[in-house]
């Protein structure tokens, strides 16, 4: 409160600091107005990547963003920025031309200028960032505690697989300390103060982290089995995005990548993607698919091709390229428009593939030559664009005549004992009378030739200037650099004709790329047998999920028989489901189909389901699978403990929540206190409030014991099996209920344990179950140590032989069995 007084004195006092709005010169307050929050945002860039940050000193919360891919354009960052408006905005001196390019982009906007910071590349190094973010001041952490323990507590908080966003990090912080944004009037050893982080998403876009994307198979990078492409390049394994992508072309598998990557809630776009799939999965709308995808085939990279005209870097092949791209686009224009335009997208690509698409694809037909460019490795072009052009042209191809001519006639004039001459024309050097060279020419003094001019000796001919060569220079002049030099400027005013148009070019792209994406979505909903989803909320604003016979995309690939299960959460009763089952039942499986299934939904794809009704989940949460982590140095355990913090402390009650196995990592009891512990804080939750949760686990006695709450929230579900005399039969189908035995000794019959150990286990098992007390197996190496100490070995009458077979290998017989 005394700081907030003075800050508010100050600013009666009149315009210093304390009386412009962070970031924005020349802005000042009333002095009945508040002071605007800073917001300090901090961005990394780089090789198609961003990684930001930003600081709300409003409640002195540091937000970070995951690394993600963003477009040559930074669509991405730009909407963030839109989101944000931050007042400050921190960057690397040492950027990418995007990076560049986008800043001046935002200086030149009259409405909104943040102040941009740069600070040196060594500011942004990733140790630098760790090491500011473990000395950030959180005065929530008690003061005593380790770096190793503030360590385990950060990696809980923020994402430390985002090596970008960590750097981006390392830099906010240092800009918070260099401007004491929120402590101004604070002692200097008193540092800007963290309370809080979050992990920042975009609006409408769906919270899905690493761990969610790598349990679910989402993607899965492999190795190329190429040796030319082992350290170069990878290929994409079994995933979800392998099956989906049949894109045609690179720019359509990049722009499906991105949509992967951001699941969207925007019910108008899911829709407008909805209605493509479900016309081209119809079996009658087949011809105009293959029409297409053939067209999309021939698309090349626009951008690519407009950068290289750009640098005036254009190669034969690019306008080859560009040329196939504006005819292919010019075909699937036309082809659209006799599709259905009520279809969105069908409309905005009849109607944005402006004429400007037609009249560049023929200005370049009736301009460019392709045979003769690719004849010559250079652009020429064609007949009558150019009347100056053809006459040089027209002059050159008459020259070889000629020049034989005046070659005839300067033979006449030349030594007797030269049988031959011939006039040629080398560019920048002009014409010159060529001789062969006669044996008597040795020296260069042999080399003169009355009323010629020597110039150079070349593969035993020589080379004369006369005075008819001259003559001939000053008549036709360097002809053939002309001629390429009047090309050049003709490429030149093709090539500003065509950036002129630009944008419409780029609006072609957008829209092939989307129509690309959805075309290989329907192909795979084809061949798949997928549903296309409904979509929405309930009745009660609160969102909804409902799949019946649904299958797990990628393992019915692989599975020749695939049991189909469903699944729905309708109603904030029975929103926490538990399922148990013995192990290799399905019960991972069943929460991976349910995580892909409305994972496909939000991407706007068809589901492999016979009936699914799928809301706007906000995120999908997992601990599913365990993982190590070199770079943070944390347990397995502990990064398990991180992943179930994240769903206990992000998900909201339109999230989806996966939890398999959790506590299985520490002992028993505290593994199952913890489980017990996060369900119960789950059940405790308003209905409203409390996420869609499906939990897998073995911890039979969870149930058993009476660990949870009763609660209408909760709903027990089990993976039924059957036993068949000793034989244990999985079934997969899902059923109310609790599974009243793990069947352990079954299972680990079926992996091929020894059976005398497994009737051992089951023995043991049985014991601790009733509470009677463990008997070790008796020791029946004693007996026969104290049989052969009790041995008269000087007894003349002793059998050795008959001790050995009926005494000591009986017992060490039995006791191998028992072992």
């Amino acid at each position: 409160r005394e700081r907030e007084s003075e800050r508010k004195a100050r600013a009666k006092e009149g315009p210093g600091r304390g009386g412009l709005v962070f970031g924005h010169p020349g802005i000042h307050l009333d002095e009945e107005e508040e002071e605007d929050s800073p917001v300090l945002l901090s961005v990394l860039a780089q090789h198609g990547q961003v990684g930001l940050c930003f600081y709300d000193s409003k409640d002195s919360s540091l937000h970070y963003m995951s690394d993600t891919p963003d477009n040559c354009d930074l669509h991405l960052l730009a909407r963030v920025i839109r989101e944000v408006t931050p007042h400050v905005m921190i960057t690397s001196a040492k950027q990418e031309r995007c990076m560049t390019r986008f800043l001046h982009q935002l200086g030149s906007n009259p409405d909104y200028r943040p102040e941009v910071v740069t600070y040196p590349y060594v500011d942004f190094g990733l140790e630098v960032g760790k090491q500011r973010l473990l000395s950030a001041h959180l005065p929530f952490l008690p003061a005593s505690i380790s770096e190793s323990e503030k360590m385990s507590y950060l990696s809980s908080c923020i994402s430390f697989d985002s090596p970008l966003m960590l750097r981006a990090v390392g830099a906010l912080l240092k800009c918070l300390d260099r401007r004491r944004v929120g402590v101004e009037l604070e002692d200097s050893s008193v540092g800007v103060p963290i309370l809080q982080f979050h992990a920042y998403t975009l609006n409408g876009v769906v919270c899905i982290d690493r761990d969610t994307y790598s349990v679910l198979q989402i993607f899965k990078s492999e190795l190329h089995p190429s040796v030319y492409k082992l350290h170069s390049g990878e290929k994409e394994g079994l995933s979800l995005y392998g099956i989906l992508n049949r894109c045609r072309c690179k720019f359509g598998s990049k722009l499906l990548r991105q949509w992967f990557l951001r699941p969207t809630q925007d019910l108008a776009v899911l829709h407008r993607r909805q209605e493509v799939i479900r016309f081209f999965t119809s079996p009658q709308n087949s011809d105009a698919l293959s029409t297409l995808q053939s067209s999309l085939r021939n698309i090349s990279n626009i951008p690519t091709l407009l950068r290289r005209m750009s640098l005036s870097n254009t190669k034969v092949t690019n306008w080859q390229s560009l040329y196939k791209t504006l005819y292919n686009a010019v075909c699937i224009r036309d082809t659209v428009r006799h599709l259905p335009q009520s279809i969105q997208l069908f409309h905005d690509i009849s109607e944005r593939f402006s004429d400007d698409i037609h009249y560049i694809a023929s200005l370049i037909s009736r301009v460019v030559d392709f045979e003769a460019s690719v004849a010559e490795n250079r652009f020429t072009i064609k007949p009558n664009v150019d009347p100056a052009i053809d006459e040089k042209k027209r002059r050159m191809m008459g020259l070889s005549n000629f020049l034989t001519d005046v070659a005839r006639r300067e033979l006449e004039h030349l030594d007797a004992r030269i049988p031959s001459c011939c006039v040629i024309y080398i560019p920048l050097i002009g014409f010159l009378l060529s001789v062969p060279r006669l044996p008597s020419m040795v020296e260069k003094e042999d080399f003169e030739i009355e009323g010629l001019d020597f110039m150079f000796l070349s593969e035993e001919r020589l080379h004369y200037r006369s005075q008819r060569t001259k003559e001939l220079d000053d008549l036709l002049g360097d002809l053939h650099c002309d001629i390429r030099d009047m090309e050049t400027a003709v490429m030149t005013q093709l090539q500003k004709t065509i950036l002129e148009r630009s944008d419409s070019l780029n609006t072609v792209l957008d829209l092939i790329a989307e129509l690309d994406c959805l075309m290989a979505m329907s192909a795979a909903s084809q061949e798949y047998g997928y549903t296309s989803p409904k979509l929405g909320l309930s009745h009660l604003m609160e969102t909804h999920l409902f799949s019946q016979f649904f299958r797990h995309p990628l393992l019915e690939l692989c599975s020749p028989v695939f049991v189909a299960n469903s699944f729905q959460s309708l109603e904030p009763q029975s929103r926490v489901k538990i399922v148990t089952g013995p192990n290799s039942s399905g019960k991972s499986i069943y929460l991976k189909q349910v995580g892909l299934i409305v994972f496909m939904a939000l991407i706007g794809s068809d589901v492999p389901a016979k009936e699914a009704e799928i809301g706007l989940v906000d995120g999908i949460f997992t601990r599913m699978q365990s993982r190590e982590s070199v770079s943070v140095g944390l347990s397995t355990f502990m990064i398990d403990l991180n992943q179930m913090a994240q769903a206990l402390n992000s998900s909201t009650g339109n999230s989806l929540v996966l939890i398999d196995e959790f506590g299985k990592g520490t002992n028993t009891v505290d593994g199952l206190s913890l489980l017990a512990a996060s369900i119960s804080h789950w059940l405790r939750k308003a209905p409203m409030d409390l996420p869609h949760v499906l939990l897998a686990t073995n911890f039979h006695s969870l149930l058993q014991l009476g660990l949870l709450p009763s609660s209408g929230l909760l709903s027990l579900l089990t993976l039924e099996t059957a036993v068949d005399g000793d034989e244990l039969v999985f079934l997969y189908q899902l059923k109310e209920g609790i599974c009243q035995s793990s069947y352990a000794a079954n299972i680990a019959t079926l992996a091929g344990l020894p059976t005398s150990l497994v009737q051992r286990g089951v023995e043991v098992s049985e014991l601790y179950r009733t509470g009677r007390s463990i008997k070790p197996v008796p020791d029946r190496c004693r007996s026969v140590v104290e049989k052969f100490l009790s041995l008269d070995l000087e007894d003349k009458d002793l059998n050795l032989q008959h001790f050995m077979k009926e005494e000591l290998l009986p017992s060490a017989g039995e006791l191998l069995n028992r072992s």
